[in-house]
């Protein structure tokens, strides 16, 4: 802090999100060191098997790559931090640092949100207008979607971060959490904090209106697919969707644990747990989820690990 006037300006946080793990940090930096390693790994696998793939060249595809690839910068702007501050004695981040993992980190996680939901839409008119899906999902109008979905997911939160940047900071400079989020840096302002309740209300309907559409779209393909009268096509058009929605409910189950608590607290290591399986866990699982339930997917990985395998031998 710097003090003047008998006043102090904060010109930098202190995370304490980690006070239980002072004495064994490298026991928790080797898993955590790993799991990022698997996510960046396992999604640029998924993302390049769907893209040199031609028979994956579709719109389900397409989504799940770009989905794939936001995941990647997802993680990269809460992980990296939290393995520093796991082997430092010094877990502190700049104002200007926290305000820009704050950006990064829901903005990726707002451009995830609504490239799940454009995927549920898509999995509706597929299974339950199957005859105009291909004049309704044309390329151009995936290409349109998944650009859109990136734009107004980083515009979205600019005014949001702009408002705290304004924000006095000069008293109490730690941040009860893993990683900046809103609330809990909201708290340490020195002005009025009222705004807390307004975040509070508009991410709870941003979230509940997309877990709304998504189960309204699963809602509609479970009735179309139970009048399915061969029990093989049943069970095709079920595995289409059972990645998506495995996906789905890890996603937005750790979203709603995370924001749609409002008043209510919870006790720090119950907190650390839920930020862990929102910022970690669920993108640890997406890749597998994605690889070992879809066969076409698992087909496009072996071929291109193979082409990995004998591009490494020509060049050896």
């Amino acid at each position: 802090m710097v003090r003047s006037n008998q006043s102090s300006t904060v010109t930098e946080f202190l995370f304490s999100g980690f006070p239980q793990f002072e004495d064994g940090s490298l026991l928790f930096f080797i898993p955590l060191f790993f799991i990022y390693v698997f996510i960046v790994v396992g999604n640029l696998i998924v993302f390049f098997a769907v893209r040199m793939d031609a028979r994956l060249h579709n719109p389900m595809y397409n989504f799940i790559s770009i989905f794939s690839f936001l995941e990647i910068w997802y993680t990269t702007a809460t992980i990296p931090k939290m393995l520093s501050n796991l082997i430092s004695k010094k877990r502190t981040i700049s104002i200007i640092g926290c305000l820009l993992q704050m950006y990064f980190f829901h903005s990726l996680g707002n451009s995830e949100g609504i490239l799940l939901t454009t995927m549920a839409i898509d999995r509706y008119v597929a299974i339950c207008n199957p005859l105009r899906y291909p004049t309704i999902m044309t390329p151009r109008l995936c290409a349109q979607i998944s650009a859109g979905s990136c734009i107004f997911g980083f515009l979205v939160l600019l005014p949001e971060i702009a408002w705290i940047s304004t924000l006095p900071f000069c008293g109490p400079n730690q941040i009860h959490q893993i990683f900046c989020d809103f609330e809990p840096v909201l708290r340490l302002a020195c002005a009025d904090t009222s705004m807390i309740l307004i975040e509070d209300v508009i991410h709870a309907v941003a979230i509940l209106f997309s877990v709304l559409v998504i189960a309204l779209s699963y809602i509609r393909i479970i009735t179309v697919i139970l009048r399915i009268p061969s029990a093989e096509g049943r069970r095709k058009a079920f595995s289409t969707c059972a990645s998506h929605l495995s996906v789905f409910l890890m996603f937005y189950g750790s979203v709603a644990l995370m924001y749609l608590r409002f008043s209510a607290t919870f006790p720090p290591i119950l907190d650390t747990v839920i930020a862990l399986m929102f910022a970690v866990l669920a993108p640890f699982f997406n890749p597998i989820i994605y690889s070992l339930r879809n066969k076409d997917m698992k087909i496009a990985i072996k071929k291109l690990l193979c082409l990995q395998k004998v591009f490494n031998a020509s060049a050896s």
